[in-house]
């Protein structure tokens, strides 16, 4: 319950001033959540009815639930700002999905763990550089404050992937 809000917060901290002080860095965070976000909820959903391991599953489900609500946030946040925000999977998204689609069983989950793995390590490195170097203070606020969220995201990510095992089969961006 306590990630669900700290995933809310972050993308509510997108809102209101945080795009008109600093348009261009804003923007490009906004657009890098609402891909990661929207990947997630379609992966998540995936994961949630295709995996094995009851763990998987209670993962990618949590992926949907958090990040369903997360990218409603942000797309009405960035509506009120008059900011258009990508909708549909990116093209790299694309090609995990059918990636993993093809996978069944145990290879699945070990595929998807290793994924979200990669995932969450990229976006805890976003979020430690705009943490440290962020020139606008409500969306450096933001990844300080989230930060902490997506490391426990991450640790989860790899303990359930240290359970199932790891897959040499999918990698982000293979």
């Amino acid at each position: 319950m306590k990630t669900r809000y700290a995933i809310v917060s972050l993308f509510t901290c997108l809102c209101g001033s945080a795009f008109a002080q600093n348009p261009k860095t804003d923007m490009q965070f906004a657009t890098t959540a609402a891909k990661g976000g929207i990947a997630e909820v379609a992966l998540g959903r995936m994961a949630a009815t295709k995996a094995q391991d009851a763990g998987v599953k209670k993962f990618g489900q949590r992926m949907v639930t958090d990040h369903t609500k997360a990218n409603d946030e942000l797309n009405a946040a960035a509506r009120e700002d008059g900011v258009t925000i990508p909708q549909g999977l990116s093209e790299e998204h694309k090609g995990d999905a059918a990636r993993l689609s093809s996978l069944e069983g145990a290879e699945f989950d070990k595929a998807y763990m290793k994924l979200m793995v990669s995932d969450h390590e990229e976006d805890v490195a976003l979020f430690e550089k705009e943490a440290n170097t962020g020139k606008d203070t409500n969306v450096k606020a933001f990844a300080q404050k989230t930060l902490p969220v997506l490391k426990e995201h991450l640790q989860m990510a790899k303990d359930i992937q240290q359970r199932v095992g790891d897959s040499p089969q999918i990698s982000k961006g293979d």
